[in-house]
C-alpha cells in the first residue's frame, strides 16, 4: 500500500503543474499582439495593392472588349449606354455581335462599385473609371481613382 500513496503523491503534484499560469498566458497574448502589429498592417497594404491592379487588369478587358464593339458597330458605345452595351443589344443596333464580355454581365470593381463610363472624353474616345476603395471621386492610395486614360490600357491602334 506505500506505493499506492506514493502514485497517489506524485499524480498529485503532477496535477498540480499542469496547465499555465495567467502571467504565462498573458505573455504569449502580448507576443502575438506585437507580431500581428507588425504584419497586420503589411498584409492589408498587399490586399489594397492587388485589388488596384486587379482592377487595372480588368480595365484592359473592358478596352479589348470595346475595341471589339468598335469593329463591329464603327463606334464606340456613348455615355448613356455605357458598358451595358457590351453585353446587352443597344436599341436598334443590327451590327452588334456580342455579348463581348464572358458570362453576360458587366461586373463590379474589386470594391463592389460600378464603373464609370464615359465616351467621348477630352483625351480619349472613351474612358473607364473605378473610383478606388471609397467609391467617391479623388481619393488618395486605394481611395485613388483609376482610369483607363491614366493606366495606359487604352493601347489599341483603333483610337
Amino acid at each position: 500500500m506505500g506505493t499506492r500513496k506514493g502514485r497517489q503523491a506524485g499524480a498529485a503534484r503532477r496535477s498540480g503543474e499542469a496547465g499555465f499560469t495567467l502571467v504565462e498566458i498573458l505573455v504569449v497574448i502580448t507576443i502575438i499582439g506585437l507580431i500581428m502589429a507588425i504584419v497586420g498592417p503589411r498584409v492589408l497594404n498587399y490586399l489594397g495593392e492587388s485589388k488596384v491592379k486587379a482592377t487595372k487588369i480588368q480595365i484592359e478587358s473592358f478596352s479589348s472588349a470595346l475595341d471589339l464593339y468598335y469593329l463591329d458597330m464603327g463606334r464606340y458605345p456613348a455615355t448613356s449606354d455605357g458598358l451595358a452595351a457590351l453585353v446587352q443589344r443597344p436599341g436598334n443596333a443590327p451590327e452588334w455581335n456580342g455579348p463581348y464580355l464572358k458570362g453576360g454581365v458587366v461586373p463590379n470593381d474589386p470594391w463592389g462599385h460600378p464603373y464609370v463610363y464615359r465616351s467621348p472624353v477630352e483625351r480619349a474616345p472613351y474612358e473607364i473609371v473605378s473610383y478606388g476603395a471609397d467609391g467617391q471621386e479623388g481619393g488618395t492610395g486605394t481611395a485613388a481613382d483609376i482610369s483607363s486614360i491614366q493606366a495606359g490600357a487604352q493601347t489599341s491602334a483603333l483610337h
